[in-house]
């Protein structure tokens, strides 16, 4: 890192004030769709988070990468510690949105210098005892960089998706990249739709957005334990992020059906040359061998495919119809960072003696 790119905290600005400086770094770099203003404004607006901002700027005072960190007392078995998070407020309830392909944003080919600034913040920092980066890369540099007693890795999770190319080298014939036995599930729900066309729909207003994501909470009522669209939060952020990424073509609602009769709807990202499915609702299967959730993500990757787009992620998550959908996957990691504090390492120990 050079010595002339400092990173500073600041309390949050106004949001049309940040707003213009996020999108001008974000023009200038390569972070994914959770790190652009799309989704951090949206995210700021439903839920009130007020997480710190730090900024980095070099030598000439230009900002060359932007993050924020939220601070808040969470749980542990030992007593409540001091954790900040990445891109995320500590508020369980804003944070259920569930970022994924986080980091700080960064301008193209300042990466390091970005995390280098970042890590020497945070360790002059004394009011954090853990540090929590969640959904990030499996090459995430803050995981080495910010100084720690130790680094415990959560979770891992893969983000399984279907490469369009191959899609399209196979003249769309998506179905033969499949196992048999998901190709026959596929075809067998089919038949029981007859010969009805099947219609991708993209919700083109704020009153179509509302309509149908009101119909994918009814739809994933009580198909869950613990279901975000039971958030009154969450669902405003649904909103919120739609009708933010309606113009710009950066989100997708879409409503999927056969024969005119609705199987299900999206609701989709759109970055750069992928499309992500972040949220979906179906209906229910008309016979015993009906798939609708299968047949609508396979509705959508032919509607990608056609749009030249390389990719149709299914996000994170370790669902049996993501992999049975999928051609690949990348992986996404959570990690926790401990500072030392007598109540973390007694924890440590402890768990290390139950397990032995």
């Amino acid at each position: 890192m050079s010595v002339s790119v400092i990173a500073t905290q600041e309390t949050l600005p106004p949001l049309d004030a940040l707003e213009a400086r996020w999108r001008a770094l974000e023009a200038a770099s390569d972070g994914s769709f959770f790190t652009s203003w799309t989704w951090m404004g949206a995210w700021l607006r439903a839920t009130g988070a007020q997480p710190d901002l730090v900024s980095v700027c070099d030598v000439e005072g230009a900002e060359i990468g932007l993050a924020l960190f939220g601070l808040g007392r969470e749980p542990r078995k030992l007593g409540a510690q001091s954790t900040l998070r990445l891109n995320e407020s500590g508020d369980p309830q804003a944070d259920r949105v569930f970022i994924e392909y986080n980091a700080p944003l960064a301008a193209r080919d300042r990466e390091g210098d970005v995390t280098a600034a970042i890590a020497a913040l945070l360790s002059k920092r004394r009011d954090w005892r853990v540090l929590r980066l969640s959904g990030v890369a499996d090459d995430c540099a803050l995981v080495a960089a910010v100084p720690a007693r130790r680094r415990i890795l959560v979770d891992v999770s893969p983000a399984y998706g279907v490469a369009l190319g191959a899609v399209r080298e196979a003249v769309g014939d998506y179905l033969s990249l499949l196992t048999s036995n998901t190709r026959s599930q596929i075809r067998r729900a089919l038949k029981d739709h007859g010969d009805g066309a099947i219609d991708v729909q993209r919700a083109s207003s704020v009153g179509e957005i509302a309509a149908w994501l009101a119909e994918m909470h009814r739809l994933n009522a009580d198909h869950h334990e613990d279901n975000a669209w039971d958030s009154p939060m969450f669902r405003a952020f649904a909103a919120e992020i739609s009708q933010a990424g309606l113009a710009s073509g950066a989100v997708d609602v879409l409503r999927i059906t056969i024969g005119g009769d609705v199987t299900g709807y999206l609701l989709n990202f759109v970055h750069g040359d992928r499309a992500m499915n972040y949220q979906c609702a179906f209906a229910e299967p008309v016979s015993a061998k009906d798939k609708p959730g299968l047949i609508t993500h396979v509705a959508a990757v032919a509607c990608y495919a056609g749009r030249g787009l390389a990719l149709y992620s299914l996000l994170a998550g370790k669902d049996r119809y993501k992999q049975s959908l999928a051609t690949g996957a990348e992986e996404l990691q959570w990690w926790r960072l401990e500072r030392f504090s007598p109540g973390l390492e007694a924890e440590y120990w402890l768990r290390r003696l139950l397990n032995s």
